[in-house]
């Protein structure tokens, strides 16, 4: 670690509470007396043991972004304690294990959802196997609508990535002490049939009564409701190398606001585009990585 800053500031206390390492050594901070620094980790893994960055180290830790891998997802997992879904899902039996044990209304929800992807979705269960664990799909099949059980080695891609999704969204329970203030997915709609789309829309509003989500997305699909709202999308450009995100321009906002197109019509058109002005007044203390508030 080459450099590491950390600053917490309390608007209505007026305290700012910082650290600044370097090369492995703390140059500056408040409070002074701080623990020992390293140059292969970062401080605030040892700073969290101090109550002015304790709420800052549970916020990061406890984010989840996510590119799900089905191979992981469908290979035996180690156990642990499923507080948090793994950027590639090969934790994904141990959090729906535990969203059961905790409060069964997040994991009926998560297979409310799944069923509506896979029609033939009756259960998802978790499968202990010695040290290992699998998850285990209740399937109708047949005409008489019997109930056979296939293990995750037996479940196709979209599906297996369909649940990661759904149980990354929903993993969080209302202000309860597993709560993942906020949830990033790359391309949610990925292996997952278009026709789906409208359920995976249902549950990121579900999720967003819940926590922050964000979702990057190519799907036109996913974007095609009239009830996606413009101050939903943030549009992305690439001008001189250089990636700008913004507000929508002005022009596509209308648009949607006035239920001329949706944002997937939009976006098939081309027509999704940021606001260079917009982005042009973002104050440049924003944009810097470390940058300094005003003494």
């Amino acid at each position: 670690m080459q450099r590491e800053e950390c600053r917490v500031y309390h608007p209505a206390l007026s305290n700012e509470w910082f650290y600044q390492v370097e090369r492995g050594s703390v140059v500056r901070s408040q409070p002074p007396i701080m623990p020992a620094a390293a140059s292969n980790r970062l401080l605030l893994v040892a700073a969290s043991g101090l109550p002015e960055f304790r709420p800052l180290y549970d916020a990061l830790s406890h984010m989840g972004f996510y590119h799900f891998n089905p191979g992981a997802i469908r290979n035996l997992q180690a156990p642990d304690t499923g507080e948090v879904l793994l950027r590639d899902g090969r934790n994904l039996a141990s959090v729906l294990d535990a969203l059961g044990r905790d409060s069964p209304d997040p994991k009926n929800r998560v297979v409310e959802f799944l069923s509506a992807v896979v029609p033939e979705i009756a259960d998802v269960t978790t499968n202990h196997m010695g040290n290992k664990e699998t998850l285990e799909f209740h399937q109708r099949v047949g005409v008489d609508g019997g109930i056979w059980r296939f293990l995750a080695e037996n479940m196709s891609d979209g599906t297996l990535r369909a649940l990661g999704v759904l149980t990354a969204l929903l993993q969080s329970t209302d202000g309860g002490a597993r709560r993942v203030p906020l949830v990033g997915i790359e391309e949610p709609e990925m292996a997952i049939h278009p026709e789906a789309a409208a359920v995976l829309r249902d549950a990121l509003r579900t999720a967003a009564q819940m926590t922050q989500v964000i979702v990057t997305s190519h799907s036109p699909d996913l974007l095609d409701d009239k009830g996606v709202s413009e101050d939903w999308v943030l549009a992305v450009l690439s001008e001189d190398g250089e990636t700008r995100i913004g507000p929508l321009h002005g022009a596509d906002r209308s648009l949607l606001r006035d239920r001329l197109f949706t944002a997937g019509e939009l976006l098939k058109q081309g027509q999704l585009i940021p606001d260079l002005e917009a982005i042009r007044q973002i104050p440049s203390e924003q944009l810097e990585l470390f940058g300094r508030r005003d003494a």
